[in-house]
C-alpha cells in the first residue's frame, strides 16, 4: 500500500465520494523518516519531484545549538531525548522531530529544524544546566 497525498477521497460533509479518476504518480507520498538518536550520523539522499534532492537524517549524534544570551552557536552532543510534544511515544523510542526537547552537555535544547526534510539538526537552548 502506498502513501497517498491527494485530497479527492475526502468530502467536507462526511458523505461518500466516488473517485473521478485514478491516483497519479505525482500524488504519492513517502513514509516518515523517523530520525533516531544513534552512535553515528547517517543521512539518505532521495530524489523528489522535479529532479530535486532531499537529504534525510536517519541517525543523529550532534545538534547545532543557538545560545541566545551569548549570541553564539555551538555544535553539541545529544545525550538523550527528553520530550516530544507532538507524540509522547516518539520520545520513548528516541525519535527526533521538530519541537523535540533533547538534553545536551550544556542543557535542554528545543529542535527547530525538520531533520527528515533538511538533513541537519538545529536547535535553541531553552534551559541551561
Amino acid at each position: 500500500m502506498s502513501w497517498y497525498q491527494g485530497n479527492d477521497l475526502k468530502k467536507p460533509t462526511g458523505g461518500r465520494k466516488i473517485m473521478v479518476r485514478l491516483k497519479r504518480k505525482y500524488e504519492l507520498g513517502r513514509p516518515p523518516t523517523e530520525t533516531q538518536l544513534g552512535p553515528f550520523e547517517k543521512r539518505k539522499i532521495i530524489r523528489v519531484r522535479g529532479g530535486n534532492i532531499k537529504v534525510r537524517l536517519k541517525k543523529a549524534t550532534y545538534i547545532n545549538v543557538a545560545i541566545p544570551r551569548e549570541n553564539k552557536a555551538r555544535k553539541l552532543r545529544i545525550l538523550e531525548v527528553v520530550e516530544t510534544p507532538s507524540n509522547p511515544q516518539l520520545a520513548r523510542r528516541n525519535y527526533i522531530t521538530k519541537g523535540t526537547i533533547v538534553r545536551t552537555e550544556i542543557g535542554l535544547v528545543r529542535v527547530t529544524s525538520r531533520p527528515g526534510q533538511d538533513g541537519v539538526l538545529n536547535g535553541v537552548l531553552i534551559k541551561r544546566e
